[in-house]
């Protein structure tokens, strides 16, 4: 199968400034996809958007209105939804239950949960009624692991895989797929604010994934789904 195996498919990568939705962007991109990369913006998504050959996409995905104008916008851009949404865009911050504050996890169920939530529920309708697409949610290990300092960070994050489960239940015989990657620990910024809090307690970030090899994963589950040879993993955990 040629390398460019997403020639005519457009898709969606939130979260694609940085870390592991710019690696993802990218790595769609070279695989011949249409990329529409979304974040709040800034000069890394500039530069995603320009690599990827399309304008950027700006939205704050913890706003409502900022939600409906970005499913609009790429409406009127592709004449209906993206063949593909991936949902990357999250926060990470470490507290024990009883220490996290009412905004953190405000931002973690709303970044992390309720947007995904959202854009699917957007786009949904109208890839079942096309009959293909393909959903990608990006969890983690402690989605599905108990893991201390992650309430906020494992609510969201076990609630996002309550949702790929009802999806994939929902989508059997629709043509759609809803496929959710669970990577251990990556090494990007999202640690940095972390790593005098934490000290020695921080995961060696040598032994930690690399944004590229989830964008890898991404891809392959991609060229496993319905623009691909079919076929695609419900889930798929990453280990370090």
């Amino acid at each position: 199968m040629s390398e460019r195996f997403l020639e005519g498919v457009d898709a969606l990568v939130t979260g694609a400034s940085r870390g592991i939705g710019r690696h993802v962007a990218l790595s769609l991109a070279e695989a011949g996809a249409g990329v529409l990369p979304v974040s709040r913006g800034g000069p890394g998504l500039e530069e995603v958007a320009r690599r990827c050959g399309r304008e950027a996409l700006t939205a704050d995905l913890t706003d409502d209105e900022q939600i409906r104008a970005l499913v609009e916008e790429v409406r009127r851009r592709l004449g209906g939804p993206p063949h593909v949404l991936v949902n990357n865009a999250g926060v990470f911050d470490l507290a024990a239950a009883h220490e996290t504050p009412t905004e953190v996890l405000d931002r973690h169920l709303s970044l992390n949960l309720r947007a995904p939530a959202l854009l699917t529920r957007e786009f949904l309708g109208a890839m079942r009624e096309r009959g293909d697409g393909h959903l990608v949610h990006l969890g983690s290990v402690a989605g599905r692991r108990a893991l201390p300092g992650n309430a906020a960070y494992s609510a969201s994050k076990f609630g996002l895989r309550g949702l790929h489960e009802v999806l994939r239940v929902e989508l059997q015989g629709s043509g759609v797929c809803s496929t959710l990657l669970e990577p251990g620990a990556v090494d990007t910024a999202a640690w940095d604010d972390l790593e005098e809090r934490l000290g020695d307690d921080l995961p060696a970030r040598e032994a930690m994934l690399a944004p590229g090899q989830v964008a890898r994963a991404v891809a392959d589950v991609l060229r496993m789904g319905p623009y691909g040879r079919g076929g695609s993993p419900d889930s798929l955990s990453l280990e370090p």
